[in-house]
């Protein structure tokens, strides 16, 4: 990895030119440079904060769940090896319904890896070691030109207006001080609001939810034994999910607290041992009494969907494309499907003999993509508005269709692949298979 410092005045060493820019150093726009480089294609990330920043432990306040499949892609990516040591293993997930305050309904859902016999569904691991791991794996990649503080503000497409239109003369992408990087395609991955999406017109549905993330890490002093919890009350999802313990020895987990943004400014204003009781009346005490570590984080919820997923040489990934309620813990996952189904598309058209920007490889993981992702919205939105209420005939309901499923061996197996991501049409790198 080359790191040039683009956003100061008086520096020209930008690339003069690259096979693909990706605007957005994040998580899945870094990855999708790795994948790209690690396949020999010239490419340049540009990101508006720098890889201290962006690693900082106050930048970031959350973990991600990586589902099977997509620890299967960072394997093959050359990451995994940078980041195994910070990754627990979900060795098991327990679904249930209640009340803040009271016990757990009796009817439940689990679901146990040992069942499929193919390892653990995923791993919990903090987003800021993940994204050291992938700044680690960038400086082996000669081809990957990391390009920080800087930011695309515009995207001049050679050419052509239309939607599907090859885009001759390639794209330009324009960084703020008025200079560029010639490419034959530029990769949105800059975020819900991603401003390359609605410069090129692509509409979005959208509406927030009304309620809030409440992010911390909680420590404990009974071992979480690779348990991931999700307790459904009426505000919405309260889920623990298991984390490596501290350098010191002392267990922790990852919370992630869906509360109405009307309760959920109190709790953030409550002193950590306040919050930490909060904690403890809707999850209990099977882990022991809760403390907490490190800061807390609050994030508004929402959902989102582009109409389209290209423009002429252009062409959106990750949050840019789309964004779902965390129910589930699909979000990352879902980009990271993103970033192995456009890596294919590009590296095979490039085999060919084609141009990276042209219509047919981008339409190709369009298709690819867009049904995958439409399916995931539906589920995380139905299950947010069927949990996230106290009424008694839903809830009686969904107690009897969880306490259903956790005894239909044939469909419990079947979800069971589904949350690990290893169902579908899958793109190689899912598979654990190179580009």
């Amino acid at each position: 990895m080359q790191t040039t410092e683009a956003g100061r005045t008086g520096r020209s060493d930008l690339p003069t030119r690259v096979e693909v820019a990706v605007a957005g150093g994040g998580l899945v726009g870094l990855t999708l440079g790795i994948a790209l480089a690690g396949a020999g294609v010239e490419v340049a990330v540009i990101d508006a904060q720098t890889p201290d920043s962006l690693t900082d432990a106050a930048y970031d306040g959350r973990a991600s769940a990586i589902a099977a499949g997509s620890a299967n892609l960072l394997r093959s990516l050359g990451i995994w090896s940078h980041l195994e040591p910070d990754a627990e293993a979900i060795l098991d997930i327990r679904v249930s319904d209640g009340q803040v305050g009271r016990r757990a309904a009796p009817l439940f859902l689990h679901y146990d890896s040992d069942d499929l016999g193919r390892g653990p569904f995923g791993w919990i691991i903090e987003n800021r070691r993940l994204r050291q791991a992938l700044f680690a794996r960038a400086k082996e990649l000669p081809a990957l030109h990391l390009i920080a503080p800087a930011g695309v503000t515009a995207a001049e497409r050679g050419g052509t207006t239309a939607d599907d239109g090859d885009g001759a003369g390639g794209v330009f992408a324009r960084l703020a001080d008025g200079r560029g990087i010639p490419a034959q395609l530029l990769v949105a991955a800059d975020g819900r609001n991603s401003p390359l999406r609605q410069a090129a017109g692509i509409r979005t549905l959208r509406w927030d939810y009304p309620q809030m993330g409440l992010v911390a890490t909680l420590s404990h002093p009974q071992p979480h034994g690779g348990v991931a919890h999700e307790h459904f009350l009426p505000s919405g999802p309260f889920a623990v999910l298991p984390m490596t313990d501290a350098p010191d020895g002392t267990h922790r987990s990852s919370l992630v607290w869906t509360e109405r943004k009307d309760l959920a400014s109190a709790m953030t204003d409550l002193s950590d041992q306040a919050f930490a009781a909060e904690c403890q009346r809707r999850f209990g005490d099977s882990l022991g009494r809760f403390g907490l570590t490190g800061p807390r984080w609050a994030y508004p919820l929402s959902l989102h969907h582009a109409q389209r997923y290209r423009a002429g040489r252009l062409v959106l990934v990750g949050d840019a494309a789309h964004g779902i309620h965390p129910i589930a813990g699909q979000g990352l996952n879902l980009g990271l499907r993103d970033v192995a189904a456009l890596a294919e598309c590009l590296i095979d058209a490039r085999r060919l003999g084609l141009d990276l920007g042209a219509a047919e490889p981008l339409a190709l993981y369009e298709r690819w993509r867009r049904p995958d992702t439409l399916m995931l919205i539906a589920v995380t939105d139905g299950l947010n508005r069927l949990f996230s209420n106290d009424l008694p005939p839903l809830r009686l309901l969904r107690d009897l269709g969880m306490a259903a499923v956790d005894r239909a061996g044939p469909l419990k197996r079947l979800l069971m692949r589904h949350a690990m991501g290893l169902v579908g049409d899958l793109p190689r790198l899912l598979k654990g298979e190179p580009l």
